[in-house]
């Protein structure tokens, strides 16, 4: 008794109320290993299509954490730049910009981002949409014609217009060659034309436990599933699950935009189900609507049911009532 008070004497014990929760990850190391996992579809980008899109790298995240710091001092609020998040927006943002964009428009989008994406919601951790893709989905909404003006990978040479794979078949009924869709050697958007490099960063946040591996599964399940559907039915008039699996901003929405931790399901069942809808709404606008890509429509069209999703999905507690 007499060694257990002297220990006590020693040590300063904390009062906390539970879940009593030990995990390396905080909020900056989770964010800084996002970022990490981004530069290999980053650096493809910018061989593929030329070093202007670094410049749209760096004004996206430049005005992101510019506009994040203004509103917290409008607010009062202590300056978050250490958490890494609204670098980790920006980053996001300018990836799925499409390759020579106006730097003047990227700088909006990312205002739009933080404001309406994030700190109107209260602010990381309070947002129901992932803020890059509101950010996107009003540069979409504004500027249409430039962002549906895609050029071929340069490679050292000038940047000619062209159509995405997607584009390609949806239009014209040709379908691309998958082989340089999986390198990068496309048109698209920065980061999301080089399957390899998506799949890298990708993976290595699934080992690491940070993105859950049940959310790219579960896409890929339902693009396999609805879109392996209607190929069967008609191969002359429908692309393979493997084209949409490879073209577009599919794979990158998988492991980097569907997999974010506040605005994705807590639980397994959930996300199987928020997965299996987004895959749905993606391949009814690719075949059935009026654009050829429809990832962005489809994550935040179900980021709007995560909350109905958790709520019908969470375990029953003992003794509970229906």
């Amino acid at each position: 008794m007499a060694e257990l008070t002297e220990i006590l004497d020693r040590k300063k014990l904390e009062l906390a109320s539970s879940p009593h929760i030990h995990s390396k990850w905080n909020t900056r190391n989770v964010m800084l290993s996002v970022i990490i996992a981004l530069l290999p579809a980053m650096i493809a980008g910018i061989v593929v299509f030329g070093i202007y899109q670094l410049a749209i790298v760096a004004v996206s995240i430049i005005f992101c954490v510019l506009t994040e710091s203004v509103i917290k001092k409008i607010r009062k609020q202590p300056i978050s730049i250490k958490d890494s998040s609204a670098i980790l927006t920006g980053l996001l943002l300018a990836l799925i910009l499409p390759p020579n964009f106006s730097l003047v428009f990227t700088a909006l989008g990312a205002i739009v981002s933080i404001v309406i994406g994030k700190e109107v919601f209260g602010g990381l951790g309070f947002n129901i949409f992932n803020p890059a893709l509101v950010g996107r989905a009003f540069l979409q909404a504004a500027f249409p014609v430039p962002m549906t003006t895609w050029i071929m990978p340069s490679l050292g040479v000038d940047a000619v217009s062209s159509a995405t794979p997607l584009a390609s078949f949806k239009f014209d009924q040709v379908a691309a060659d998958m082989m340089p869709m999986f390198l990068g050697n496309t048109g698209g958007c920065i980061g999301e034309t080089s399957s390899i490099a998506i799949l890298l960063g990708g993976l290595a946040l699934v080992a690491m436990k940070i993105v859950n591996w049940r959310i790219p599964v579960s896409m890929l399940a339902g693009v396999i599933l609805f879109g392996g559907i209607l190929w069967l039915v008609d191969p002359t008039a429908f692309v393979n699950p493997l084209y949409h699996i490879l073209a577009g901003g599919f794979l990158f929405g998988a492991f980097f935009m569907a997999s974010d931790w506040v605005t994705s399901p807590i639980t397994n069942k959930g996300i199987w189900i928020f997965g299996l809808g987004i895959s749905l709404v993606l391949i009814m606008i690719r075949i059935f609507g009026g654009v050829p890509e429809g990832v962005m429509y489809g994550i935040l069209f179900m980021n709007t049911f995560v909350p109905l999703i958790n709520k019908y999905t969470r375990p029953k507690l003992f003794g509970a009532k229906k």
